[in-house]
């Protein structure tokens, strides 16, 4: 258990917006987006507390989880490096963006440096195919990059 991560604040936190929806028959997506944004991921134990708090198998999280893109099991680093690998992107060389990334940062997609200051999604689509190939460090947009780019964004983001 991530004891840092998983205080009992948060769970008070969490059951405060659960005992404040009038209708929880389809609030599953809400209370997720809402508990990853108290704990930054949605680990076994905050699955297990929202099934028995809407009365929703926990399989039926699990799997609500595992097929959008957005939430995560595991804690994100205090910047989340996505990489498109949407057609646009692929084709112009997301995929040495994204190589770069992992070795500069010595982690592959879905996992988050051991100081827990940068974690690697690969996304789907970003929706700005013009500036092909395009990442997104949390929510700030970078386009038209070469893997030479990389360097520089991570300076960035050094503190």
């Amino acid at each position: 258990m991530e004891n840092n991560l998983l205080t009992q604040e948060k769970f008070d936190e969490l059951e405060k917006f659960i005992d404040g929806i009038p209708d929880k028959k389809d609030a599953l997506i809400s209370v997720l987006h809402h508990a990853q944004h108290i704990f930054g991921f949605l680990p076994r134990e905050v699955q297990a507390f929202i099934s028995q708090k809407l009365n929703v198998p926990s399989s039926k999280i699990y799997g609500v989880i595992t097929f959008y893109s957005y939430f995560t099991q595991v804690p994100k680093g205090k910047y989340s490096i996505s990489v498109c690998l949407g057609t646009a992107c692929f084709v112009r060389g997301a995929d040495k963006i994204l190589h770069e990334f992992e070795s500069k940062l010595g982690i592959k997609v879905g996992q988050t440096t051991q100081d827990k200051k940068f974690s690697i999604t690969g996304l789907r689509c970003v929706g700005a195919c013009g500036l092909a190939p395009v990442i997104m460090v949390n929510e700030k947009v970078y386009g038209r990059l070469k893997p030479a780019d990389v360097n520089k964004i991570l300076v960035e983001y050094s503190e």
